[in-house]
């Protein structure tokens, strides 16, 4: 039997999303809790994998096991007091024997915060960077993106990605009220650091390191040595990850909040 679970996490205790041998993982973490509710080994497997110190606001694995769950919400209940506070479990959800998490995604979304000012709540959650950006030059830059497909210049060496196409869909900063920056991208897949490089090089554009057709010429170059070094983690959240609706619907978690 098939399950999906829909989860969110802080990811600043652990390793990543993968498991590993001598570090703690979210997955590991996981599947410890699981195997100990359902008494049985559990391998779950997740829809994509975030680097150490990424969040995710909104996340889904899947998991196979040999007898039903006889109530998915009571097992949601009982796994959630199982688990450390910085993991939390939404919903358990029966799929078909085929559905995976992984490659039946169509599209994901992160979203990075910037705070431009110091703030001790938030220091775990976002970057909190002093030097002024011009948000207008940002946005000139990130809806670049959406024209092309090949983020070599993005993606960290030694991944052993098949490809570095990627199809973005949307690419925008926006500032709330407190003056918080968001950056939101949307695209079919996403490559290893891609997000916290284009960050990176997105705010040197905001402080006048590159002008926007600097920036178009680093995407076109597909050298990594020529884009800057990746924001921080804690400031990066995955955000939302969309099925084909015969696949799987999202049962909760679906409205993101930082906090």
């Amino acid at each position: 039997m098939r399950y999906f679970l829909e989860l969110r996490y802080n990811g600043a205790a652990y390793c990543g999303w993968q498991r590993q041998p001598d570090q703690p993982s979210v997955q590991q973490t996981l599947e410890r809790a699981l195997a100990t509710l359902l008494r049985e080994p559990v391998a779950l497997t997740g829809a994509g994998r975030t680097d150490t110190g990424v969040n995710a606001a909104y996340y889904v694995a899947h998991f196979d096991c040999e007898r039903p769950v006889a109530d998915p919400a009571q097992t949601v209940y009982k796994l959630n007091f199982l688990l450390p506070g910085d993991i939390a479990v939404g919903s358990m959800t029966p799929v078909a024997e085929d559905a995976h998490a992984r490659f039946h995604a169509r599209e994901r979304e992160y979203r990075y915060f910037i705070e431009p000012r110091k703030n001790p709540f938030t220091r775990h959650e976002t970057w909190q960077y002093y030097v002024p950006l011009d948000v207008g030059r940002m946005n000139e830059a990130a809806a670049m993106l959406t024209a092309y497909d090949d983020f070599t210049s993005f993606a960290k060496l030694n991944s052993n990605n098949k490809t570095n196409i990627c199809r973005v869909k949307e690419a925008v900063w926006t500032i709330d009220s407190r003056g918080t920056m968001c950056f939101t991208i949307r695209a079919d897949r996403f490559l290893r650091n891609m997000v916290r490089s284009l960050v990176g090089t997105l705010v040197d554009v905001g402080r006048g390191r590159y002008t926007p057709d600097g920036f178009r010429s680093i995407v076109e170059s597909r050298d990594l040595s020529r884009s800057s070094a990746g924001a921080p983690a804690q400031g990066l959240f995955l955000s939302d990850v969309v099925y084909p609706a015969d696949i799987f619907e999202h049962q909760c978690f679906s409205k993101f909040k930082m906090l």
